[in-house]
């Protein structure tokens, strides 16, 4: 089995800043983001934002631990890289577009190594429901959350 990647595109009733400052809440995002089960900081930046930090993730098959740095560029985008866990690689990012009149375009990617043992588990359909579920979960929590 080889990566797992992908992204989802979402169009949000509310303004770029505030889908941005949600997504880079990544303390609170188990609140809204269904596969992501708790959220550790372990480093902040000269701003206070989570640097580096371990999660654990919700992959159907296997909950998935990672560590993972971030960096910011408000409001338009957010980006992270594992650098250790249960996963050969993972990098993961978010876009924003203002769309003016209060709107907002979210592009949520990630792309992911599996590595060999977690890939014995992700073959054929469960590959896709596991694609499927940690892309759409994101995107559609981060709609839900910007619009209420």
């Amino acid at each position: 089995m080889g990566q797992i990647k992908g992204d989802r595109t979402v169009e949000i009733e509310a303004p770029i800043e505030r889908c941005y400052e949600i997504a880079a809440d990544v303390e609170n995002a188990t609140e809204w983001q269904g596969s992501l089960k708790d959220v550790e900081v372990l480093e902040r930046d000269g701003e206070r934002r989570p640097l580096l930090v371990e999660t654990k993730s919700d992959a159907k098959v296997k909950t998935v631990r990672a560590v993972l740095r971030f960096s910011y560029d408000p409001p338009t985008g957010i980006r992270w890289v594992q650098e250790k866990g249960d996963t050969k690689s993972l990098v993961g990012s978010w876009a924003f577009e203002d769309l003016g009149s209060g709107r907002t375009r979210a592009v949520y990617s990630l792309e992911a190594d599996p590595g060999r043992m977690l890939g014995l588990l992700l073959r054929g359909p469960a590959e896709t429901k596991v694609r499927d579920f940690l892309l759409g979960n994101a995107a559609e929590g981060l709609k839900e959350k910007a619009e209420a």
